[in-house]
């Protein structure tokens, strides 16, 4: 790599939702940005998580000074317990985030040999021939920060996830008098969430959601059920304020819920009232009215708690009519279909459902287009990038960051792997790397595509099972092949097409002997048996032949 060089590759976060991780190159030394992961598509057959592809990181991993991490959200922190098997650096986070991080490491067990690091707002860090400051930015989550990294060749500014709420639940508002104070010393790159650019006009503050929590719990005839995500701890501790002014027991349900609660008591980010959390144990001797719940479950997490509530498979909790179940979170892309079954099945359970188009339930946490604009006039930077976001939404950044003077050819639109280079007189795309999604599956990390194109075919047309039995002295046939299908028809003529299939096999294999290796037995089989059952149903069953010696 060139000296007085910059360059950026993300690794995630740039054309899709989730999995954000930026990574910032100089020739001797390399800094990453947020390890997050991604909640899996439809198509992402028995996935668990998505999370970044580390294998450019992993062969330059002696350059690595530091993961610094923006915020606690799942989508910049999620993928660590999988980074650091493989990346031995120190974790840069603010106060909360470090207390989040550590739940997730605890249970992972990996907090022991993790080097995680506190800092605070406005804090600055050396690393390397990098100087990383810490800036305080509003998001839905407090502790969240953007950052200012100093660099040979000039300041580049990380958004984070932010928006302008002047009046957060928690915390202090985004500190633009130092944004506006970096820009006026001149700024290189800029590097913006880009998550809500498509959204005119300015972000509601988060004191609507508690207004209309306190109405909520004000007005229901019987429990009132909260879900939201783990780590909204804001939202947690707005729940319980709800639910004291009116006279409402709070009950904890859900794992990382009951986890991320705990630690941020001990860490004095919630305050209660006493007697107003109480034990889950406790939740039968309590009246409906005087009941409020907050739990996991508002992406429809098949494991979650609500999701076992609305199964009717919860421990404590069996939702009942009058119960008000509250979804307080906006839904992840790609999550839809898991959320409105969940909401079906609590509709028929006799709950009354209350989510963001129908109720004030929930704010994003990221910046529309004026608080985008505000910050890129305050910061006045040379070159853009938008990031955090799906392609349509980082186009519309760009566009947006036009129209406020900066030139067309200093906004670069980069997706995951792309290498950006900056020097003092410019920049351009050098090429790319390796940025593939890695699949978890339980405690598989890696799980190929040829997997997951298995599983979609054996979900989609079944599979046929084809057992010959052979002789081991000669290699012929013993009696006719036997055909097992699953998944496959369920018609009056399926049983026809297997004998007919058991012929084709018989057919194909006429001739083979013992010089015949199993790889052209199972190829015949394979060939013969697809192109009929093509030719008879149309379909494309996985087939697999299996070979019993005798």
């Amino acid at each position: 790599m060139a000296k007085n060089k910059l360059r950026l590759i993300p690794l995630g976060g740039l054309g899709e939702i989730g999995k954000n991780m930026m990574v910032m190159e100089l020739p001797n030394d390399m800094i990453i940005i947020d390890a997050g992961l991604m909640f899996p598509k439809e198509e992402m057959l028995g996935v668990d998580l998505v999370i970044p592809d580390i294998s450019y990181v992993r062969e330059r991993k002696k350059k690595l000074r530091a993961i610094i991490i923006t915020h606690g959200h799942e989508d910049h922190t999620g993928a660590l317990p999988y980074v650091l098997r493989d990346l031995r650096a120190p974790i840069y986070c603010t106060r909360l985030t470090h207390g989040l991080i550590s739940v997730k490491l605890k249970e992972h067990k990996l907090l022991k040999e993790a080097d995680l690091r506190t800092v605070s707002p406005g804090e600055k860090i050396r690393l390397g021939a990098f100087q990383v400051e810490f800036v305080r930015v509003t998001h839905s989550i407090p502790d969240s920060c953007g950052l200012a990294i100093r660099t040979p060749i000039g300041t580049v500014i990380h958004s984070g996830d932010f928006k302008l709420d002047h009046t957060p639940v928690m915390g202090e508002p985004t500190d633009l008098p130092r944004w506006a104070e970096l820009g006026n010393q001149g700024v290189l790159l800029l590097l913006s969430d880009s998550t809500y650019a498509e959204s005119p006009g300015y972000t509601p503050s988060e004191q609507v959601v508690g207004e209309s929590l306190d109405r909520i719990m004000a007005t229901a005839p019987g429990r009132v059920i909260v879900s939201t995500f783990a780590s909204l701890i804001s939202r947690v501790q707005q729940v319980i304020d709800a639910a004291y002014r009116n006279d409402r027991r709070v009950f904890v349900t859900g794992r990382s819920m009951v986890d991320n609660v705990q630690m941020a008591l001990e860490l004095g980010y919630l305050s209660a009232p006493e007697n107003v959390l109480t034990p889950i144990d406790q939740l039968s001797r309590m009246r409906p009215q005087k009941v409020a719940i907050m739990t996991t479950g508002s992406q429809g997490e098949p494991t979650s708690a609500l999701v076992r509530m609305a199964s009717r498979d919860h421990r404590h909790i069996q939702i009942a009519p009058g119960d008000t179940v509250v979804m307080s979170a906006s839904p992840i892309p790609g999550n839809e279909m898991l959320i409105n079954r969940t909401l079906d099945n609590l509709g028929r359970l006799g709950a009354h459902i209350l989510y963001t188009r129908i109720a004030d339930v929930h704010v994003r946490g990221h910046a529309a287009q004026e608080e985008l604009k505000m910050l890129l006039s305050l910061v006045n930077p040379r070159f853009f990038v938008p990031i955090h976001g799906e392609y349509r939404h980082l186009m519309t950044h760009a566009r947006l960051a036009q129209t406020m003077g900066l030139a067309q050819d200093n906004a670069f639109i980069l997706e995951d792997g792309d290498i950006l280079e900056l020097d003092g007189k410019g920049g351009k795309v050098v090429g790319r790397v390796a940025a593939d999604h890695i699949y978890v599956d339980g405690l598989a990390v890696g799980v190929n595509q040829v997997v997951l194109r298995d599983r979609q075919r054996l979900a989609s047309d079944g599979i046929i099972v084809v057992i010959l039995t052979v002789d081991n002295h000669t290699g012929r046939l013993v009696g006719q092949p036997d055909v097992v299908a699953k998944g496959f028809m369920d018609t009056e003529g399926a049983e026809e097409i297997l004998v007919n299939s058991r012929e084709q096999v018989a057919r194909a294999l006429k001739g083979a002997d013992h010089h015949s290796e199993w790889a052209e037995v199972n190829a015949r089989v394979r060939d013969a048996l697809a192109k009929y059952l093509y030719r008879e149903t149309r379909t494309r069953p996985m087939i697999l032949p299996l070979i019993v010696e005798v």
